[in-house]
C-alpha cells in the first residue's frame, strides 16, 4: 500500500501499533493531538489533527488506502465529553474515507458495546448490541455507522471489538487478554485480508477461559497465539471468591458492567501504563 493513516498514535496501544504499520506500506501518517509521538519509524510522518474537525480528517486521509482508527477517549465519560471525541470523531473518520475514497476503516471498537452480555453465554460476532456505558454506547453507534457506510457507500470496515489490551492483573483478564503480539496480527490481518465488506471480530488471545466465538470472522485468518492461562492461579488466588451477583464479575463489560454511568471503569482495573518509547 502507498498511504495508512493511523490515528490515536499517542496512545498506549498505538503505540504498539506504528512501527508494524509502517512496514505495511510506503508512508505510514500517524496523528493524535499530542504535539508529537517521539522518533518517527522509517516512512512515517507525524501530524496534530482533532477527530472532531472534519476538515483535518479530510486532509489527513487524502490520498490514503486504509485508515486504523484507535483515536478516541479510552475509557467511561459523561456524554458531553465522549460526543467529540468519540462520536462525532468516528462520523468524521467514516465521512472523511468516503470523500476521499479510502478502501477501508479498521476500527478499535469494544467489549463495551455488548458488554452486559453474561460470560457464560459466550456470544458471538452477530450478538446484539447490549453497551454497557456511554463508551460502549459510542462503540455501538460507530459500528452501526460503518456498517451504514459499506450497505450505502462501499466503505468496507473491520470493526475489533477488543476485550483487554493490557498487562494480565485481574481475574477477569484470564479470559479477556489480548497481548500487543496478537492485537498487532489482528490489526495486519484486518489489513491485508483482500475483501471485508463490513466485519466485526474480537481481538483476544488464544486463552483457554476466552468468552467469546470468533468463528464468524475466521476468514480474516486471524490466529491468535498468546494465552493468559499462565497467569490464572496467581490472579485466582490474589483476588478471592468473587461476588456472583455483581454484574462487573458475571457480564462481559467487567468493571464497566457495575460503574455507575459517565465514572471511570479504568479507574478500577489497575492498568499498567507500558506505552511503547521510541
Amino acid at each position: 500500500m502507498k498511504k495508512l493513516v493511523l490515528t490515536g498514535a499517542a496512545g498506549r496501544l498505538g503505540s504498539y501499533l506504528r512501527e508494524p504499520l509502517s512496514k505495511m506500506c510506503d508512508e505510514l501518517v500517524s496523528t493524535d493531538i499530542a504535539d508529537d509521538v517521539g522518533t518517527l519509524y522509517a516512512g512515517e510522518r507525524y501530524v496534530k489533527a482533532d477527530l472532531t474537525d472534519l476538515d483535518a480528517m479530510v486532509a489527513v486521509l487524502e490520498g490514503a488506502d486504509m485508515v486504523v482508527h484507535f483515536g478516541a477517549i479510552g475509557d467511561e465519560a459523561p456524554f458531553e465529553q465522549l460526543l467529540g471525541p468519540n462520536f462525532i470523531g468516528a462520523y468524521n473518520v467514516w465521512e472523511a474515507a468516503y470523500r476521499n475514497g479510502v478502501r477501508r476503516v479498521v476500527y478499535a471498537s469494544s467489549i463495551h458495546a455488548v458488554g452486559m452480555h453474561k460470560k457464560t453465554d459466550f456470544i458471538g460476532t452477530d450478538a446484539p448490541h447490549r453497551p454497557d456505558t456511554f463508551y460502549g454506547l459510542a462503540k455501538c453507534f460507530a459500528e452501526d455507522l460503518a456498517s451504514m457506510y459499506w450497505d450505502k457507500r462501499q466503505v468496507e470496515s473491520v470493526c475489533m471489538r477488543i476485550l483487554s489490551c493490557a498487562q494480565v492483573s485481574n481475574p477477569r483478564a484470564v479470559g479477556t487478554w489480548l497481548s500487543y503480539d496478537d492485537l498487532i496480527q489482528l490489526v495486519q490481518r484486518s489489513i491485508d485480508t483482500p475483501v471485508t465488506g463490513f466485519t466485526v471480530v474480537y481481538g483476544v488471545s488464544n486463552n483457554d477461559r476466552v468468552t467469546v466465538d470468533n468463528s464468524n470472522a475466521s476468514f480474516l485468518g486471524y490466529r491468535p497465539k498468546d494465552n493468559a492461562e499462565e497467569h490464572a492461579e496467581k490472579m485466582f488466588a490474589e483476588a478471592g471468591p468473587l461476588d456472583h451477583q455483581d454484574p462487573g464479575n458475571m457480564c462481559q463489560g467487567g468493571p464497566f458492567a457495575s460503574v455507575e454511568l459517565g465514572n471511570s471503569g479504568v479507574a478500577t482495573m489497575n492498568i499498567v501504563d507500558d506505552t511503547k518509547k521510541t
